[in-house]
């Protein structure tokens, strides 16, 4: 068969040129571009996450991985969205009213599933502190030392922060590499909500949205579990690393 542009074609057609050519545009998959630096800071912080994710935690210790959701729309349909029927699939207007925007702060406990979440019009360190306060609030002063996993943004690392920080001792802040997000495990939980609850977005303005968020995390904390974490992705990476350079052993691949 000659591989030409034609007018017309098959779906069947489609799929056996796919298949001849061992193609599957439908799949994705994230990966770290070969000219991000994999040298000895890059292992370091790789390292530490990994070892925050698998060693046995002291019962005065506590995992969190934090980020943001940012810019979700209520996105008030024209017309009500009409439910599923017999043969017939939920039915959302395609037109909506533009009502603002909400940022959703997120805390993923790494050892139990458990989810804090905080929601904010704007995305800045005062909001930022403002769920740090939160967690100072909610999690036990039993727990003497809280880390912290989250991207290296401003908002994370500014004065106001960093203040904040040395205010609160048990808080401890660590941060992945730069284009390994994929370590932040909070990005999983996250997934889980884009598909259950956002998928279709229309809520009535964002005091619904918010109100609709924390009833997700509510529902998901009464059945929360933690996310399987191995080192297979984590070996692939470190073996692009210099070596030479880090002081890690191949046993991390075991």
């Amino acid at each position: 068969m000659t591989d030409q542009v034609v007018e017309a074609i098959s779906p069947q057609t489609v799929q056996r040129t796919l298949a001849n050519h061992k193609l599957k545009p439908w799949r994705k998959h994230l990966w770290l571009s070969p000219k991000a630096p994999r040298d000895a800071e890059f292992c370091r912080r790789v390292k530490n996450i990994c070892t925050l994710y698998t060693r046995n935690l002291a019962p005065h210790e506590k995992v969190l991985c934090v980020d943001e959701k940012t810019s979700l729309q209520p996105r008030t349909r024209k017309s009500p969205t009409l439910a599923a029927g017999p043969g017939l699939p939920v039915r959302v207007e395609h037109e909506y009213e533009r009502k603002g925007a909400l940022n959703l702060f997120a805390a993923f406990d790494t050892r139990t599933g458990k989810v804090y979440a905080h929601t904010a019009e704007r995305k800045r360190q005062k909001e930022f502190i403002e769920f740090l306060e939160q967690l100072e609030r909610e999690i036990p002063a039993r727990i003497t030392k809280i880390h912290l996993v989250m991207d290296n943004l401003r908002m994370h690392t500014g004065k106001q922060v960093q203040a904040w920080l040395e205010k609160h001792p048990r808080f401890k802040f660590h941060h992945p590499p730069v284009h390994c997000s994929w370590m932040n495990q909070v990005e999983q939980w996250f997934s889980i909500l884009q598909r259950k609850r956002l998928a279709i977005a229309d809520f009535v303005d964002k005091a619904h949205l918010a109100d609709r968020l924390q009833a997700f995390v509510r529902e998901w904390n009464q059945h929360a579990h933690p996310f399987n974490w191995t080192r297979k992705s984590v070996t692939k990476i470190m073996a692009k690393c210099e070596l030479n350079k880090c002081e890690v052993s191949v046993a991390m691949a075991a």
